[in-house]
């Protein structure tokens, strides 16, 4: 590392997330790695005084972590028609979904396509939901961090045992090992229990993660029955199993009881969630990826920010993907989660840096990337230099993140991937003498991973 050039990083507002917001703060960057947090004028002279060479950037705006959006299918990027609508519910999205999904795509253009948007929008990490394995080498391409999650979905208990375990085996070996992989087992309500018993063990034998959508559907909600004996001793084959026979146990814990959730394991949506399952996902250490854009456009409730806020839930926002959302910019999710947690009373002060730093290490967390060599999502000595800026004008700190949070979308003016610029605005270019790099050819796959 020693032989790489310093860039010092400045802005009028540097957000480590791990740290107080720095007024004046300066980052150093060597490789990709950071070297130096803090002031400016310490940075710069700490720089000094060991005789360090550097490359000053300024940036009279905002300086933060690279995004992390927390859930999102990139394959999906064409196919945005789908969400020029709303709909009723989970199920009459997917009716206008389903017929869309079914044309032919070039999943893995598509893929592509929606990873530069991520870049474009401050985004270094993300998880990304992979149905078909075409699109699954969008975040290896890109090189963006974050984990690629082989989707499970409609498998049956007899189907599972007679061939999908081995099936599932096979695609989860063959995704590109970089930047990381999973398994997404869809839904508690689209598969049948021994799919959902196994997949667990598939993942945490291979040290990989698991991803679920959990409190997408009212169908999942907790509702009151009469049945003494507990439904783990009934011999159910699946969720609607449960729901016939009467049961009105939660998907939560549901999913709990079969050993899906933990600290290797993140959920997306976490709408219909009462007390008692947020209690669970707390116990569990499993963090819920808030989409709330998309939940709009499907016709879902809002989700419970307040609740989750007050109660010390790890929280992390996705965008899902362009067939139920705007667009892949997570400081839109921001936005619209800052405008429920106020409906919902929240009112406490801290919201905007508690829900940009949801976007930052909550998503990180999620994915089990904040720890480690190369751990992301905050600004820290030994991280990896994975930088957004933002065109936001500075004036106090809690003035400035509230803009931020509640009106960035759109807002990034470069981003930064692993020390590299991968994305800069000709207003960034203007201000620091900083220009995107030309556009570089798909890479060349890394030895021993799959072309």
């Amino acid at each position: 590392m020693t032989g790489f050039p310093v860039t010092l990083y400045s802005a009028d507002l540097v957000v480590p997330v791990t740290a107080p917001p720095i007024l004046d703060g300066a980052i150093a960057v060597r490789g990709e790695k950071i070297l130096h947090v803090g002031e400016r004028v310490w940075v710069e002279e700490s720089l000094a005084e060991r005789g360090v060479p550097v490359e000053h950037v300024r940036w009279p705006g905002v300086l933060m972590p690279g995004l992390v959006n927390a859930h999102t299918h990139l394959q999906y990027t064409g196919m945005g028609e789908v969400s020029q609508r709303t709909y009723s519910g989970f199920e009459d999205w997917a009716k206008g979904f389903n017929p869309v999904y079914a044309r032919p795509h070039d999943w893995a253009a598509d893929a592509a396509a929606g990873a530069a948007m991520l870049i474009q929008s401050g985004v270094t990490a993300a998880a990304d939901v992979v149905t078909d394995p075409e699109a699954a080498h969008a975040l290896h391409d890109a090189g963006l961090a974050g984990i690629a999650y082989w989707e499970v979905i409609d498998w049956t208990n007899e189907q599972w045992r007679s061939h999908g375990r081995a099936e599932v085996e096979a695609a989860l070996d063959s995704l590109p090992s970089r930047p990381g992989t999973g398994l997404s087992p869809h839904a508690p309500y689209s598969l049948e229990i021994v799919p959902l018993l196994e997949i667990p063990d598939i993942v945490r034998e291979r040290g990989s993660r698991i991803h679920i959508h959990l409190g997408e559907s009212g169908i999942e909600q907790e509702f009151a029955h009469e049945q003494a004996e507990p439904w783990q001793s009934q011999g159910m084959g699946s969720l609607a199993e449960l729901r016939q026979a009467g049961f009105g146990t939660s998907a939560t814990d549901y999913v709990d009881h079969l050993g899906v959730l933990g600290p290797d394991c993140h959920i997306a949506h976490g709408v219909y969630m009462s007390e008692r399952d947020r209690a669970i996902l707390r116990a569990r250490g499993t963090t819920v990826a808030l989409c709330p854009r998309s939940n709009a456009v499907i016709g879902l409730d809002a989700p419970p920010v307040a609740a989750y806020l007050r109660e010390g839930s790890p929280i992390a926002v996705g965008t899902d993907s362009l067939s139920s959302s705007p667009s892949l910019d997570p400081l839109a999710d921001v936005a619209e989660l800052f405008r429920i947690a106020r409906s919902q009373g929240y009112s406490g002060e801290d919201l905007a840096e508690r829900l940009l730093s949801a976007a930052t290490l909550g998503g990180a967390h999620a994915m089990g990337i904040d720890e480690g060599p190369q751990r992301t999502g905050y600004l820290a000595v030994g991280a990896v230099a994975d930088l957004a800026f933002f065109d936001i004008p500075v004036t106090s700190v809690t003035e400035t993140l509230t803009r931020l949070a509640e009106s960035g979308e759109g807002r990034a003016a470069a981003t930064v991937v692993a020390g590299r610029v991968r994305h800069a605005t000709a207003a960034f270019a203007e201000a620091t003498g900083v220009a995107s790099p030309p556009a570089a050819p798909s890479p060349t796959p890394v030895s021993g991973e799959p072309a």
